[in-house]
């Protein structure tokens, strides 16, 4: 299953209801299981994002889905990367002329 990080930072409604943030995430971990993916990890960082999160979705399509609902409730914007595992790597680096 495709692999995605997520860059995120706080918008101010966010940060207005930074308490409710957990609640949040644990929202979201249920919103990516009913997505048929999984919410990995999501972590608190310093620095010029205020959070990390590792996903797993079925799809490119089920990860702009997720993104753009999560975004729908105004508490955050992101920057989400398609991450390839190290076996993916290998194979598009052995596809290289």
């Amino acid at each position: 299953m495709p692999t995605y990080i997520s860059l995120i930072n706080y918008t101010q409604q966010g940060i207005d209801n930074i308490k409710d943030a957990p609640t949040r995430i644990a929202a979201a971990k249920e919103a990516f299981k009913a997505a048929g993916g999984e919410l990995k990890g999501a972590y608190l960082t310093l620095g010029r994002y205020d959070l990390v999160v590792i996903s797993e979705l079925p799809s490119d399509e089920a990860a702009a889905t997720m993104i753009l609902t999560t975004a729908k409730q105004g508490n955050i914007r992101s920057e989400t990367m398609r991450a390839f595992t190290e076996e993916e790597f290998t194979k598009i680096v052995g596809n290289v002329s």
